[in-house]
């Protein structure tokens, strides 16, 4: 369990100029600029003397703002979690309490092991997967500044859900559990109508008619992105045998780059199979949440009632 009373955020650098050198470097360290001669009287605590040397360029404020966060970096426990972003990545660390002045005049302490971008189960800690809330402290215009949701961000390390989310997850799976059914009773024509819109949905273009493409095609379809061109067969119940067949006429078919192969009933025949890249076998488990994602469950209950 990883623990930490205060949780700060830093920026490395203007514009984030020293964030490489700092976090992937041989010797990992947080670094404090400003224009600040004085670094024996910061090591001595003598903050009124700092805070009247910034007097001197800048507002009241002002100067009591960047006297703050010159004190943060200096005076900060080891038990201090330290936090940046870096290539859409939030990364954090704890660092070692000794100050040390480079010779350009700015300040670095070292951190104990290395930035980390993952929680405790090796997930990585992406930006857009992580809350709004928290990412926007990477707009702070300072350098140091208090992470306001560190308790959300300590339990994202964790890998802890909170008890709202763990809540919304289980009737989200019990949701995809309860559609199964409804999917296995549509008929074979609703049942291909569905898996049309769930592809729809995610952005292939239909080529052909439903079921008119071809004998051996239920669907022909086409990703505009990329071009590529998929042959998508939906059959309610299946066999292994027939089941290779179709990848035989696949793979004597070059103008098609994937094919996919939906069955809802029957696929466990299939869980030995070792399958190409570009071919994709989708069973009721997997077209459920599909259809969940695509937003389908109204649809489907009303073709089902």
């Amino acid at each position: 369990m990883i623990k930490a009373k205060t949780v700060k955020f830093i920026k490395l650098g203007r514009s984030g100029g020293w964030e490489k050198r700092c976090i992937v470097s041989n010797k990992p360290m947080i670094r404090l600029g400003f224009n600040n001669p004085h670094h024996q009287k910061c090591l001595d605590g003598d903050w009124d003397f700092i805070n009247r040397y910034w007097l001197d360029s800048k507002t009241k404020k002002k100067a009591t703002e960047t006297t703050n966060q010159i004190k943060n970096f200096y005076t900060q426990p080891s038990t201090t979690m330290w936090v940046t972003f870096f290539k859409r990545k939030l990364y954090w660390c704890f660092a070692k309490e000794s100050v040390i002045q480079l010779e350009d005049g700015s300040r670095i302490r070292e951190v104990d092991g290395q930035w980390q971008s993952c929680n405790i189960k090796g997930e990585p800690l992406y930006i857009e997967n992580l809350s709004g809330k928290l990412t926007k402290t990477q707009m702070f215009r300072g350098t140091i500044c208090s992470v306001k949701e560190s308790n959300y961000l300590l339990n994202r390390i964790n890998a802890l859900e909170l008890p709202e989310v763990q809540k919304a997850n289980d009737c989200l799976s019990n949701l995809v559990s309860n559609i199964k059914p409804v999917i296995k009773n549509l008929g074979w024509q609703d049942f291909e109508l569905l898996v049309d819109l769930v592809f729809s949905n995610a952005g292939w273009q239909r080529i052909a008619t439903l079921g008119k493409a071809e004998k051996s095609i239920d669907l022909d379809v086409i990703f505009p992105v990329t071009g590529r061109r998929a042959f998508v067969q939906v059959k309610s119940q299946s066999s292994k045998n027939e089941f290779k067949d179709y990848i035989e006429q696949f793979e004597g078919m070059p103008q098609y780059d994937e094919m996919y192969y939906i069955c809802h009933t029957g696929t466990s025949a299939f869980n030995e199979m070792k399958l190409p890249n570009n071919i994709q076998l989708i069973g009721l488990d997997h077209m459920a949440e599909l259809t969940v994602n695509a937003g389908l469950v109204k649809w489907l209950i009303t073709k089902a009632s």
